[in-house]
């Protein structure tokens, strides 16, 4: 059985975030890229399944950007017991999901994959549709939100997280693509040996440029932190007619 796992660089939590000149993108020169966290996730599921479903299996850790932002990521996923890995380098900034599936179904297709596991979303972009559309261009069967996994040689069942508090589990014919939700197990940390033994396993590179995207960022903005205090007097009905008006035409709530 041969596992993909996409992997993706995002800044970290504590990184100081900046727009660039450009308005359209963060400067990524003061910028600490981590793993994102449903990735990490997915990964510990490959590796799981590596390990207990009892025949050959190859777990391969493929990540798209620049080799900037994303040397961390590829190293860290081979630390943690990846057999090899696939680096499509990208230094554009490219955050359209649909151009994102396009690059990584290009390089992933001739691989002949079984399973394409993905983290349900990233945490800076937070699109969730790369798992779902590389599924469709590969022609595999899809499920999301998967939150227990069931590995056999010919298939694979699925435990989907619904609304409100129920599950269903699904039974997909192989090949499938499954995107992964986090706290659906618990991400080991590389050992030693494993970080030693990364630098003498496999890593293909390629070079991959998206085609025009169909969205792109025309402005970016970070939040400013402001604190308004605004004290309102009066009696019981000259508040809450000062209070409504506040919700309705200054924070547009109601």
């Amino acid at each position: 059985m041969k596992i993909a796992v996409l992997t993706k660089a995002i800044p970290s939590y504590e990184s100081s975030i900046r727009v660039d000149s450009s308005g359209k993108w963060i400067d990524e020169s003061v910028v600490n890229y981590v793993v994102n966290e449903s990735d990490s996730y997915a990964l510990e599921e490959a590796l799981q399944i590596k390990e207990n479903i009892g025949i050959e299996t190859e777990v391969v850790v493929v990540t798209l950007g620049s080799e900037a932002n994303t040397s961390k990521v590829i190293k860290d996923g081979l630390a943690k017991g990846a057999d090899r890995g696939i680096f499509i380098k990208n230094d554009s900034v490219t955050t359209d999901p649909l151009s994102i599936a396009k690059l990584f179904s290009e390089h992933l297709k001739s691989e002949n994959f079984d399973l394409v596991l993905s983290g349900l979303q990233s945490d800076d972009m937070g699109a969730g549709q790369t798992g779902v559309l590389i599924g469709e261009m590969l022609n595999m069967s899809t499920a999301t939100l998967a939150i227990e996994t069931q590995a056999q040689p010919d298939k694979i069942k699925v435990k989907r997280e619904l609304e409100s508090g129920w599950f269903q589990w699904v039974s997909l014919p192989l090949p499938a693509s499954i995107s992964i939700q986090s706290g659906i197990n618990e991400p080991r940390y590389p050992s030693l040996k494993g970080i030693m033994g990364a630098k003498r396993k496999e890593l293909n590179t390629y070079d991959g440029s998206p085609e025009n995207q169909s969205q792109n960022f025309v402005n970016l903005y970070v939040p400013k932190n402001e604190k308004v205090t605004e004290k309102i007097e009066g009696d019981t009905d000259t508040i809450v007619s000062k209070i409504m008006d506040v919700l309705k035409n200054k924070l547009k709530v109601i």
